[in-house]
């Protein structure tokens, strides 16, 4: 699928997959695609003890299937305040070729 360049690319692989996240920190359901990210895996340890959060993987062939979703510059900001002081955001790179960002744990 060809994407526009102004934009931004959010891989994601827990909540901000579910409509009422969506709904309540987008005020729309975002429309995504599945994404792969390599190198990755959903880490044991989770935020507050619930919340998933992916960690590089010690085996590189191993991979973690999430969605890669379109983003206003705004809604990025969005997602950030919704993910808190917990998460931070980095730039991976999906098994496409394309380059996203995502949240991990601080």
């Amino acid at each position: 699928m060809q994407r526009p360049s102004a934009t931004q690319y959010l891989f994601t692989y827990g909540t901000l997959q579910e409509t009422e996240v969506q709904l309540g920190v987008f005020s729309r359901v975002l429309q995504g695609e599945e994404a792969i990210l390599n190198g990755y895996i959903i880490s044991n340890e989770k935020v507050a003890d619930r919340y998933p959060t992916i960690a590089v993987s010690n085996d590189s062939s191993k991979t973690l299937t999430g969605k890669i979703y379109i983003l206003s510059p705004e809604e990025l900001i969005k997602a950030d305040a919704y993910e808190g002081e917990a998460y931070k955001r980095i730039q991976v790179v999906l098994a496409s070729g394309e380059k996203a960002w995502a949240y991990i744990a601080k």
